[in-house]
């Protein structure tokens, strides 16, 4: 006996396979984009996390510096100073020379 359908059935049968088919492709671009979000989202946190290192890598070696230009600066100033002071100590010598050379009664 032929199974007879009616045209409305198979309509509404088209119709609900269509819907459930959309309604899957929906779901599945929605998961896409929530894992594409994700991805992005643990890759800016990356990025972040490099910059965030290296930022503290960069303040510490201007800090280091900044540092080793102080000492330098501080020795100049000590090595200026002690010139000074040899240079005073030259001066009062030679003047001890000259006293001396001026009061020697054999010169």
């Amino acid at each position: 006996m032929p199974l007879l359908v009616s045209s409305g059935l198979i309509i509404a049968i088209v119709v609900v396979v269509v819907v459930a088919v959309v309604l899957v492709a929906a779901v599945a671009a929605s998961r896409r984009r929530r894992t594409a979000v994700a991805e992005r989202r643990s890759a800016v946190a990356a990025h972040r996390d490099e910059a965030a290192t290296r930022s503290r890598s960069a303040e510490q070696a201007r800090l280091e510096a900044a540092e080793r230009s102080a000492r330098a600066e501080r020795e100049r100033l000590a090595a200026e100073e002690q010139t000074e002071r040899a240079e005073q100590e030259r001066a009062a010598a030679e003047h001890h020379e000259t006293q001396a050379r001026e009061i020697d009664p054999d010169a």
